[in-house]
């Protein structure tokens, strides 16, 4: 499909592949395998020297619907989707790296991504230096010989800070590693990293991808050599895959998803207004505010501000937990990118395993909260939050 579509169209119409019954939704496969016309044929397809469909684990038509679209979204020539968001940052990460190969890794990451690198990949000699997702200074100064990777998320997870992507990849490409942009917050209705230099792009397509937290699915997308010949292996042989009913239930997400992401992000604007002007609200993270102190970098490369909303507290976790248990609308929940909204306390859940010397160095306090802002009227989120901010 032409690259010249824009995004709103290629979320309805890329990646369509259908059957010989012509039909207008895209079909669901649920099958385990695929019949061949021939044992020659067979052969051919398992080699690789026909292409086609062979086994569910690694070719499904529904799977690559989904892949297919997904890629056209991004820029890209190719997607590999998984079974989830931290299994695509593991297949990347077990098919480009080895032991003794070194990863410079923002600190301002999905608490699981930390954990994936300091502790399961060094047992296999890869070693990770976490540095300021916002100085690019650090990440130079973090380079060896050995450096093979650099692996940032922007906006960071919980405390939305931007990364600047063109000049973190300048100095990834000087020095001969790969950049990946774990897209998560933004996807591709409000940023694109390939065209801002990233070499490859993952995404937790649980999150927005799907939109309505109903099933789990990753993705890599980047160029086909990388891709195809690196992490598709990988994923062949190991089997992170993704099944063909939940690439089905985020192939028809994306088809809503630049209407969501623009709706919940100018919601996410209002309300951050909102809590930035509460007498109880001692500092608000969102990067469509002036204040955020990365504003001008997010209004030149991404179309907004995105739909998740951190604020602190005074009174640490004690005042965290009240406002979240007088909550009577938002859903109490980790997840986030639904057109539900949801809340959590970071330093509880999606960062609690991480050390309290690791939370304070990414700035994860006991007074913050995390707010996902889905699609209910604003009028009614402030309402509910309000019940618990009045009590501290």
């Amino acid at each position: 499909m032409s690259n010249s579509l824009e995004l709103a169209t290629l979320g309805v119409r890329a990646g369509q592949l259908r059957s010989d019954f012509h039909e207008h939704s895209e079909a669901l496969f649920l099958t385990s395998s695929f019949v061949f016309d021939s044992a020659r044929q067979a052969a051919a397809r398992f080699t690789g020297g026909e292409e086609g469909f062979v086994y569910s684990r690694f070719t499904n038509p529904t799977v690559s619907m989904l892949q297919d679209r997904l890629a056209a979204m991004e820029g890209a020539e190719a997607c590999v989707a998984t079974a989830s968001g931290m299994s695509a940052i593991l297949a990347l990460s077990m098919a480009l790296l080895k032991a003794g190969d070194h990863v410079v890794c923002s600190r301002a990451v999905f608490g699981t991504t930390v954990q994936l690198y300091s502790g399961i990949l060094a047992r296999f000699g890869v070693e990770t230096t976490f540095v300021s997702p916002t100085d690019v200074g650090e990440w130079e100064r973090a380079l060896r010989p050995a450096t093979k990777l650099f692996f940032l998320e922007t906006p960071s997870n919980p405390l939305t800070e931007v990364s600047d992507i063109a000049a973190i990849a300048a100095v990834a490409h000087r020095a001969g590693a790969l950049l990946v942009v774990d897209n998560c917050f933004c996807t591709p209705a409000l940023q694109r990293p390939l065209a801002l230099g990233a070499d490859l792009v993952v995404h937790s397509a649980t999150k927005y991808l799907d939109g309505q937290g109903r099933v789990l699915g990753g993705a890599i997308v980047g160029p086909r050599k990388l891709v195809m010949e690196g992490i598709f292996g990988f994923l062949r042989t190991a089997g992170p895959s993704l099944s063909p009913f939940n690439a089905w239930v985020i192939l028809k997400g994306l088809e809503t998803l630049q209407l969501r992401m623009l709706a919940q992000s100018a919601n996410a604007l209002e309300l951050a207004r909102w809590l930035e002007a509460h007498p109880r609200v001692a500092r608000v993270h969102y990067p469509g505010l002036p204040s955020h102190p990365q504003h001008d970098l997010a209004s030149r490369q991404q179309r907004s501000g995105g739909a998740v909303v951190s604020f602190e507290v005074e009174g640490g976790r004690a005042a965290a937990w009240k406002v979240i248990d007088s909550t009577r609308l938002i859903s109490i929940t980790a997840n986030l990118g639904d057109t539900k909204t949801t809340i959590t306390h970071p330093a509880s859940t999606t960062h609690g395993r991480l050390s309290a010397e690791a939370r304070a160095a990414a700035g994860i306090s006991e007074g913050l909260l995390r707010v996902s802002v889905g699609l209910e009227a604003v009028s009614d989120l402030r309402s509910d939050l309000e019940r618990g901010l009045s009590q501290i």
